[in-house]
């Protein structure tokens, strides 16, 4: 493919859609409410999932829906924010959120610019390209996004009704509510209560926040924690010219294994979820133990600087501030640093979410539905919500169902029930279909009553035949 520019590859995809017949009348019922309109669908959250989910309720014919994100347009997700990886650590070829539609595909739209030569250049994406794409994708698509619209608290109305409090603004009004609030929307990052304890916030911050390593220029870091993000924010520290930066981690040894190419290998993401209970149970307590490595591009660039240093088998023991800094004491000596991040990933509850305060107590988690064997429970699984087959909360006790009926988690919470669906872009190929599937159903089993009643009465003749021909015509 030649560099045929951005405006032919958008005509191209405008005839693609014409050619599977994307658009067209809506057919879900209009719902009336004196406080406002009333949305089908709100979706929170205008990262990759929440887009994508946006474009797969165009396509079903599903148009009065609404996505919100908090942050200012063109920064929603991580990938200009917090995130500090160069490139994606997913293979460059999966298609995630293109439904099949090649001039829609992050390929398309980057050999559209650079060509196929330039494609077969790329190893991984780059993390500002696929931010890009998503910015690409939105426009294109003219799909409907709200910005700086943070979503406070969702509280059920009854009558299939969500009232959507926002931060500064006039609540929204939904049948349906998607959470697509990315890795950290199902619960929230986590803090070590040593650390939380010990230090000002002066000292420390987690590797989902803005940090300005730039004005640690010459000092000396240490980072907790052995995942991808250790290593991608110790370069990215290193190339601001912090002196010094040391990651700390507790195992003995790196880890080495990713289960998420095995998983992509051998149709995981797409057929977990029909796996029972039990076999989940035990497939996500070995995901979630062997801790996500770094690349191989991405460890041998921190390795390269010469401020770089790695501690394995040092967990931290104690952490004290002491004279103006942070004293950190591990099985293989103490350290002191300007300031430390903290790579220690997240916890997954629905009770931590501020947005779900009303109804965290209706929402059953995996401790409520599943008794793993003796020795083998996992207090991290556990927490988890029991999500439904289209991504839909459900209710912890009987008589509980009305008040969540109506949300769905598409967020990092899903990865148990569900798998790599809303928590990778390795899995939202499959995923997009089931929720999409779980939302459409219920938006047309609510109104079954009188969409089944309308099609009792349906007396409008297509067929205008008549037989015999009437004489005049028959001449």
């Amino acid at each position: 493919m030649s560099v045929i520019g951005l405006p032919a590859l958008e005509s191209d995809l405008a005839r693609q859609l014409v050619l599977i017949g994307h658009g067209g009348t809506d057919w879900t019922r209009p719902r009336a409410h004196s406080q406002g309109h009333v949305h089908d669908v709100v979706i929170v959250g205008g990262g990759q999932s929440g887009l994508a989910a946006a474009f797969g309720l165009l396509r079903e014919r599903v148009s009065n829906i609404l996505v919100i994100d908090e942050n200012p347009a063109g920064l929603e997700g991580p990938w200009d924010t917090y995130a500090r990886m160069i490139t994606l650590r997913t293979p460059k070829n999966l298609n995630p959120i293109d439904f099949g539609i090649p001039a829609l595909s992050y390929r398309a739209w980057w050999e559209a610019q650079h060509g196929a030569a330039g494609w077969e250049a790329v190893d991984k994406i780059a993390r500002g390209d696929w931010m890009a794409y998503l910015r690409w994708y939105r426009r294109v698509l003219n799909l409907p996004v709200r910005n700086d619209t943070k979503l406070t608290l969702i509280e059920p109305l009854g009558d299939g009704l969500h009232r959507l409090h926002l931060d500064g603004q006039p609540p929204l009004l939904a049948r349906k509510v998607v959470l697509a609030t990315g890795i950290q929307g199902g619960g929230e990052w986590h803090t070590p209560a040593m650390i939380r304890d010990a230090l000002p916030r002066s000292l420390y911050a987690h590797t989902s926040e803005p940090i300005d390593f730039a004005a640690l220029r010459g000092k000396r870091i240490g980072i907790l924690g052995g995942g991808a993000s250790a290593f991608d924010n110790a370069n990215a520290a290193l190339g601001l010219g912090v002196g010094e930066a040391h990651v700390f981690i507790r195992r003995p040894l790196l880890p080495r294994i990713n289960p998420i190419r095995f998983m992509e290998q051998v149709g995981f993401t797409g057929r977990y979820p029909a796996l029972s209970d039990a076999d989940k149970y035990s497939v996500m307590a070995s995901f979630l133990g062997h801790n996500q490595p770094p690349t191989n591009d991405t460890f041998d660039r921190a390795a390269s600087w010469p401020g770089f240093a790695l501690h394995l088998g040092a967990p931290w023991t104690a952490v004290e501030q002491r004279d103006g800094g942070v004293h950190v004491t591990t099985p293989v000596g103490n350290f002191m640093f300007d300031f430390v991040v903290l790579s220690t990933g997240l916890l997954s509850d629905p009770g931590l979410r501020p947005e779900l305060a009303a109804l965290a107590s209706s929402i059953a988690r995996w401790a409520d539905r599943y008794t793993p064997p003796p020795g083998s429970s996992n207090a991290l699984i556990d927490a988890h919500p029991y999500l439904g087959e289209g991504f839909e909360l459900t209710p912890r006790e009987e008589g509980q169902g009305d008040a969540l009926h109506g949300l769905f988690a598409f967020n990092y919470s899903a990865l148990i029930s569900l798998g790599l669906s809303a928590s990778a872009l390795s899995g939202l190929q499959t995923a997009l279909p089931r929720l999409l599937r779980g939302v459409t159903d219920q938006l047309f089993l609510d109104d079954r009553t009188a969409l089944v009643a309308d099609l009792l009465a349906y007396d409008e003749a297509e067929f205008v035949g008549q037989w015999p021909k009437p004489k005049e015509e028959a001449a």
